[in-house]
């Protein structure tokens, strides 16, 4: 009982006005990333005109404005909520397996609700209701395959789940891949928007959709960061704390899945959010789900306004898909991870 007793002395010297104020901090940050973002493109903006914009001084036919607005703003906003949904999903998905890891990508059900979306655009349906509503069912599908084939036989053990999820991320890429292979021209490119991770069909209607959803989201994961903490000591051991832990399990996958499934509709595949952005948090801010949370979500809104910026400026005037800037950080960090076995994951 030493480690859980050290645990619990920790998490007492977690005030609430320590969480608000690192919030707010990290919220600042963001705000900063934000407005650096709208400023850096292929068009140069300076902060004078920036600051006209605030202001409110300049006029609604000024191309300045129309950039700014039409253009840079919603795609911003759009990275900053799906670096938000990414993360926190790494963030619940890491505790709930216990394993540093695990996050939406590698679990499948950003692919799994990808997959969705494509179905919905190889049956026509439209981007305001269908592709939403499809990209969500993919991303259940994907949760009651997990809970079906990784936990029927062994449990809830942690590296079961885990590689059930790298193999059905593979299996709903090659779905995902014939149906690129045999699309039609009209369709290929709304198809390729899923697979690469694209953030320039942010629009505001989009963003009055998934913002309500994140901070649902956001307000239901929270209320759990207390269980969450006591399942990353051990299920046995949170249990016997009166944690129903299959209830929480059952609800925090739920809720995670229709978070992704929502920003996947809309920004298609980025991989290794979930698992860098949280990891990092970790190892700065500690272990507790009552910080970890906000910090990680924060910070994975700021990561991923910083990468889509570089993806739409380092070939200027084309772009990149922002997955492939993150895929190209990810990707080795995911080898560090396998390195260091859990890294501050196993020390706290």
């Amino acid at each position: 009982m030493g480690r859980l007793d050290r645990r619990n002395a920790v998490e007492k010297r977690l005030t609430p006005y320590r969480v608000l104020t690192l919030s707010a901090m990290m919220a600042l940050l963001l705000f900063a990333v934000g407005c650096l973002s709208l400023v850096i493109g292929t068009a140069d903006i300076s902060l004078k005109s920036l600051g006209a914009l605030f202001s409110g001084s300049l006029t609604p036919e000024d191309p300045t404005r129309l950039i700014l607005f039409r253009i840079r703003l919603p795609r911003i906003i759009l990275a900053g909520f799906v670096g938000f949904a990414l993360s926190l999903g790494g963030v619940v998905f890491q505790a709930l397996l216990r394993n540093p890891l695990a996050d939406p990508y590698i679990l499948g059900v950003s692919s799994g609700s990808a997959f969705g979306a494509v179905m919905a655009i190889v049956l026509g349906l439209g981007f305001g209701v269908g592709v939403p509503v499809m990209s969500f069912a993919g991303a259940l599908l994907t949760v009651w395959l997990l809970m079906q084939l990784g936990t029927r036989r062994m449990g809830m053990e942690s590296n079961t789940i885990l590689l059930m999820g790298v193999i059905i991320n593979a299996f709903f890429t090659a779905i995902i891949m014939f149906f690129i292979s045999t699309a039609a021209d009209e369709r290929l490119h709304s198809m390729l928007f899923w697979l690469y991770g694209d953030l320039s069909q942010g629009r505001y209607a989009h963003l009055s959709l998934i913002g309500p959803v994140l901070l649902a989201a956001l307000a239901i994961l929270y209320r759990f960061s207390g269980h969450l903490n006591l399942i990353t000591a051990g299920e046995e051991v949170a249990a016997q704390l009166g944690v129903e832990v299959k209830q929480t399990k059952k609800i925090c996958f739920l809720v995670v899945s229709l978070m992704i499934g929502v920003v996947v509709a809309f920004s298609g595949l980025i991989g290794f959010i979930g698992l860098m952005v949280p990891h990092l948090a970790r190892m700065i801010f500690g272990s507790d789900h009552r910080l970890l949370i906000p910090m990680s979500s924060i910070g994975g809104a700021a990561f991923l306004i910083a990468a889509d910026t570089l993806a739409r400026t380092v070939i200027s005037p084309s772009e990149l898909p922002v997955g492939v800037i993150t895929a190209f950080m990810g990707a080795p960090f995911f080898v560090f991870l396998l390195r260091r076995k859990g890294s501050r994951w196993s020390q706290s």
